[in-house]
Parts: structure tokens; sequence; C-alpha cells
């Protein structure tokens, strides 16, 4: 960018540029870029809202399927002193923008060790960490509900007892999907969201929904039940779990 451009300039730019590669990518494979535009503002927010809600004591925070980083940039500079955020991004194109991103975000000047990026899954995680926050943003609803089941066991395990998981899911999809889906595409659908359904039963503590964001979603907030004689996570058990 030249002298003349404003911060303002830089933002839209940087919006922009985010927006033709997430087209880019949908184009690619749809089914594991999971949107055609980055998350909103409101989106992100509501995401993210359990990291201020711990105050300022240090808490460790995990970030899975953060795409070009719209989330990422509302979680750096809610991180207090002494905390850890882990980001994990399986597509390498999103995962090298991803550590551009850290590398050069002012807020982590001197302390960028404390965000690290993962370009692998989920599955596939082994840090050794258990979690305060999990924020997901996977395309769960473009999943098998097998998959679907063993994603929110994997999150329930790498979260610390109390600890919080969000994740977000797109209004409509049954029903834009039923206009041109095949009937096993149908049912695949409807056991995603039993599998999803279940968990909201048993661990839900808040649902919003922002009609704003393109598409609208649904935002779900679920919690770990508080259980002190947990044993501590290893990254042994974690290598043998979610597969």
């Amino acid at each position: 960018m030249d002298d003349w451009t404003t911060p303002h300039d830089r933002v839209l730019a940087q919006r922009n540029a985010e927006g033709w590669m997430f087209l880019i990518e949908a184009a690619r494979d749809l089914r594991t870029t999971g949107a055609i535009a980055p998350s909103g503002k409101t989106l992100a927010r509501l995401l993210t809202d359990p990291v201020d809600e711990r105050g300022a004591r240090p808490v460790n925070v995990l970030e899975v399927g953060a795409g070009t980083g719209s989330v990422t940039r509302a979680l750096i500079p809610r991180l207090s002193s002494g905390s850890r955020l882990d980001i994990v991004e399986a597509n390498p194109r999103f995962a090298a923008r991803l550590r551009h991103l850290v590398h050069a975000h002012p807020h982590l000047a001197g302390v960028g060790e404390r965000v690290r990026v993962h370009h692998t899954y989920l599955e596939q995680l082994g840090t050794g960490h258990r979690y305060d926050v999990i924020v997901s943003g996977l395309p769960l609803t473009n999943f098998t509900p097998a998959r679907v089941e063993a994603i929110m066991d994997r999150y329930l395990d790498l979260l610390e007892p109390g600890g919080t998981l969000t994740y977000f899911v797109y209004r409509g999809t049954r029903y834009a999907r039923s206009l041109t889906a095949t009937r096993a595409e149908t049912v695949r659908h409807r056991g995603v969201e039993e599998v999803l359904a279940d968990f909201q039963r048993r661990h839900a503590t808040g649902c919003w929904t922002v009609w704003p964001n393109l598409p609208p979603a649904r935002v779900w907030r679920l919690r770990r039940p508080a259980d002190p004689a947990a044993p501590a996570i290893t990254p042994t058990a974690l290598a043998g779990r979610g597969r």
C-alpha cells in the first residue's frame, strides 16, 4: 500500500482480500471450507465473549477452523497477560495466512510465542493442554454424523472442567439443501442435526441468532460439567483419541 492509503482503506482492502480468498477456497472444496464469506463482526464477538468473561487471569484458548482469521482477530485483543492461544487450521493456504496474521499482529509484539498456528486436523492435535475456552469455526453440518459426534466428544475431552465451547451453524441450511440434495444427503444432514441437538440438550448454556451475518448464523455455547477429579490430559492420550 502507498503512503496515501488510510487505515480505513487498509481495513477495506483486507476484508476484500479475505472475501476473495474464501470464494476461491469454496470453489476448491465447499464441503471443507464451509462458507463463502468470512465471519462477520457480531458473529466473531459472540464466539469470543467467553474469553472476556474469564477476567484478567491467564486462559488457554483453542480456535479450530480459523479460516482467514476473522474470529482470530477478535480473539487476540481479548487475551489477558500470560494467556495461550492455539489455532488449528487444516487448509494450507488459510494456515499460511494465519501465521502471517500472528507474526504481524501489534498485540503480539514480543509475545508471539503465546499464539501458535497448527496446520493439522483437530483429531491430530497433540499440544498436551486442556483449554478454558474452545471456539469452533468448523462447518459441522457438512460432515457425517459420526465425524460430528467424534469432533464434539473431542472438544469436551479438550476442555477443562467447567470450560466453555462456542460454535455456530448457519440457519436455513436444511431447507436450502432440500431443494437440490439427494435423499442420502438429506438423511446425512438430519443425522448431524440430531447429534448436535443431543449435545445441546446435555451441555448448552446459551444460544443466539446473528441475522446480519452472511449467511445468518446461530451461535451455541456449551459447557463441560465441572469435574475436579478429571485426570490430567497427556500428549499420548490425545494422540489416541478422536480417530
